[in-house]
């Protein structure tokens, strides 16, 4: 046999593809305990495919960029076989586990385990597991326009401490990716693991067969977008409920947060939201911002800007009468965000009170406080700080029965507040 074609059958045995990215070769596939009270008990959790023998979940690590990394490798730019060096990556800030780790009910989208892998499972690294860090902590400054203005207008003092003499904000970041359990998913949510698996399988059109093939597989690395938390002060404090915690917990706009729409108030709630959490920590206290990817209510880009232009070209105009109508005859649901996961994060902090929350969506505020953390304040955003074209979401969420310290309008009132044509 020459050796063109042998290398060329080589390449195709070593490359053919299966239905599973998982082997058969169970004695190697680390155990998963979840709610262990140690990372040695509970296992890591192994979603990297340079060796499918080790792998003990379905899907892959920082999901949602697969096919950019699969481009990558399909250009050559990329090396498929490569194991991070996680030399100098551990977190800047210790984040002590919390008793809510091993309450298997209490953490069950992300990881708690998932940021000292150097530390907590050395020896599986030793023995030549690929485990990727599925949380990372650091710190940095931020630069914010609004902040600058609140130091101005004397709402915030440039102290050197959390804000420097130039303005700039010093904050923890913690960036955290999504692992589910899928037995206590289905259980939050009140279904079988069975109908979960399926309901999942199905809407996805069958992209982890895993789902409905490997029953003993329990967790998940879904394909959405992270969460980010930003925390101003001493992250351990956030578990102490005797030290004033203020935060804000928001869902992704990308029109507003990063490019400055004025048709919500996105914004305006999440630059007002630092401002106080800052300001809390200032006075001793330590402030909160979780920041999910959710965009446009969970139904993505598209959906809400086809939505802005159906509210703008109706009969009668943009009108906070008709707000969520449009929404839904375009959608089919007003809001596709599900709130059932999102004190998760709360809890991987140990949080158990929140003294301040600024919120005025019933849907956090209550996922917060039935899953057991007390909230004592709730803040709306200032009136002032809410850009014309947005009153129309504004008032359309009072009238809904959305928390506000302020009066609802209704009925002709309510028809009466209207935003601008398209232009």
């Amino acid at each position: 046999m020459s050796t063109d074609i042998a290398s060329t059958k080589e390449s195709i045995v070593r490359d053919h593809i299966r239905l599973t990215s998982h082997t058969i070769d169970l004695p190697s596939i680390p155990p998963i305990n979840w709610g262990a009270a140690t990372p040695q008990e509970r296992g890591p959790v192994v979603g990297t495919v340079t060796e499918r023998a080790h792998r003990n979940c379905i899907g892959s690590h920082s999901g949602s960029y697969t096919i950019y990394r699969a481009l990558s490798i399909a250009s050559g730019k990329f090396p498929k076989a490569h194991k991070p060096d996680l030399n100098n990556t551990q977190p800047t800030d210790t984040i002590s586990p919390q008793p809510s780790w091993s309450m298997p009910d209490k953490i069950i989208s992300l990881d708690p385990w998932g940021a000292n892998i150097v530390e907590d499972f050395g020896d599986y690294l030793e023995h030549g597991y690929n485990i990727q860090p599925t949380i990372a902590v650091t710190k940095a400054h931020l630069q914010l326009p609004e902040i600058k203005e609140a130091i101005r207008e004397k709402r915030l003092e440039a102290d050197g401490k959390f804000v420097t003499a130039s303005g700039d904000v010093r904050v923890t970041k913690i960036a955290i990716d999504p692992v589910w359990h899928l037995p206590s998913i289905a259980k939050r949510f009140g279904l079988t693991e069975a109908a979960l698996r399926k309901i999942l399988f199905r809407e996805t059109g069958g992209m982890f067969p895993e789902l409905v093939t490997r029953s003993d597989l329990k967790i998940l690395l879904p394909p959405i977008g992270s969460t980010t938390a930003y925390v101003f002060g001493n992250v351990s404090d956030l578990s102490n409920p005797e030290v004033e915690l203020t935060c804000r917990v928001h869902d992704e706009c990308n029109g507003s947060d990063v490019f400055g729409s004025d048709i919500c108030t996105c914004r305006p709630y999440l630059t007002y939201g630092i401002e106080d959490a800052v300001r809390t920590a200032q006075r001793g206290g330590v402030g909160l911002i979780v920041y999910f990817r959710k965009e446009g209510r969970a139904l993505g880009e598209v959906t809400k800007f086809l939505v802005y232009n159906a509210r703008k070209r109706q009969k009668g105009g943009d009108s906070a009468a008709t707000y969520f109508e449009r929404t839904e005859c375009v959608a089919g649901v007003q809001d596709a965000r599900f709130q059932e996961l999102m004190p998760d994060v709360l809890h991987f902090f140990g949080i158990t009170k929140i003294h301040n929350l600024h919120s005025m969506s019933n849907m956090k505020h209550d996922a917060i406080v039935n899953s057991g953390i007390e909230v004592i304040n709730r803040l709306s955003i200032p009136d002032d700080l809410i850009p014309p074209d947005a009153q129309v979401e504004i008032e359309a969420k009072k009238a809904a029965g959305y928390f506000s310290v302020a009066g609802a309008k209704q009925g002709e009132q309510l028809e009466k507040v209207k935003g601008r044509d398209l232009d």
